[in-house]
């Protein structure tokens, strides 16, 4: 099996910024409140004609870019949604054929928010076992504006739209993709979710009409899921990966709040970690959280060919997806990129 890295990163926000100001009144909120209770200050949203599938498209578009790669070496493109262009088919398809990659595979993962983990595992997985090497897209986006209550101060505060992208491919023994977890957390499904337009409830002038297909979210549930979760899950990877604490250089977390985030960062017991951030300029992108934020540390100039960076990805289902990654890549200054 061959050793497989990011060899790439990019991103696409959309270029509409909504402030707290643009939501506050319609959540029976103040903009204090929100950035007090989740250190969020701005989101972006996808415009009228944008969909998964654009967003993830010009995010892939320019990770290949940086890679050097045209889509005809593209072997795989994994995309991690949950909010698709449609039902069927898969919005990695639609991907494919906006970025010109013809001999790609494409599926979608539905791991919600820590999908893009899911989605690197798989990916990493696939070009591991092939003969020749080859490379892989990893992509995660979503546009969680399409679903929001904006009545709802729950979720209709939290959410952003966006896409992130890397590029994987053989990199050198020792380095790349060093480890992962995944792990689901059935039992409590019923924290995150979308009630309707599925098998269960279909779609119906009803369903419409109550509001089933709004996302919902238990949100002290959530918080105490991933307090109770996380710490364990980290430290039992670093110990497979036989990698200290003390080595950690980057944890890049999902998105989810920023608040939460910070009282959760004094129990991972990180010493020399840098926790990455893009939650107050985005919010919570959902599956796009994690490639937003890594691309936006890479292009900072604040990773390193050699450091460890662990991604930590939580969401519905419950899931759980934890990759400890060694980088290799060059800066983009060292690349000559912008």
């Amino acid at each position: 099996m061959s050793s497989i890295g990011i060899l790439s990163t990019g991103s696409y926000l959309p270029d509409r910024v909504i402030t707290n100001a643009d939501l506050a009144a319609t959540a029976g909120v103040t903009p204090e409140w929100i950035e007090s209770r989740t250190a969020i200050v701005e989101r972006r949203r996808a415009a009228s004609g944008e969909a998964t599938s654009d967003l993830a498209a010009a995010a892939a578009q320019r990770a290949m870019d940086a890679a050097g790669l045209v889509p005809a070496e593209i072997d795989f493109i994994v995309v991690a949604t949950s909010t698709p262009d449609h039902p069927q088919p898969a919005t990695a398809s639609i991907v494919q054929h906006l970025i010109g990659a013809t001999t790609a595979a494409a599926v979608d993962v539905n791991a919600v928010c820590s999908g893009f983990v899911y989605a690197l595992a798989m990916a990493q997985g696939l070009l591991s076992v092939r003969a020749g090497g080859g490379y892989g897209l990893v992509i995660g986006a979503d546009i969680y504006s399409r679903i929001l209550d904006y009545t709802d101060r729950k979720t209709a505060i939290l959410f952003g739209d966006g896409a992130g992208a890397v590029v994987l491919g053989p990199v050198a023994e020792g380095t790349g993709i060093i480890g992962t977890t995944l792990r689901g957390h059935g039992a409590a499904h019923e924290l995150i979710s979308v009630p309707a337009g599925g098998s269960r409830t279909p779609s119906s002038e009803s369903t419409v009409r109550e509001g089933g297909h709004y996302f919902r979210m238990d949100g002290r549930g959530v918080r105490d899921f991933v307090n109770a979760q996380l710490p364990g899950a980290v430290s039992e990877l670093l110990k497979e990966c036989a990698i200290d604490p003390i080595d950690v250089k980057h944890m890049v977390p999902h998105q989810a709040n920023g608040m939460m985030l910070r009282d959760l960062w004094k129990d991972l017991d990180l010493p020399s970690a840098t926790l990455q951030l893009t939650v107050e300029r985005y919010a919570n992108t959902g599956s796009a959280s994690i490639p937003i934020t890594l691309d936006a540390a890479h292009r900072a100039g604040a990773l390193s060919p050699g450091d460890n960076i662990l991604l930590a990805g939580f969401g519905g289902g419950m899931n759980l997806g934890l990759a400890m990654c060694q980088w290799s890549v060059p800066s983009f200054q060292e690349a000559g990129l912008n």
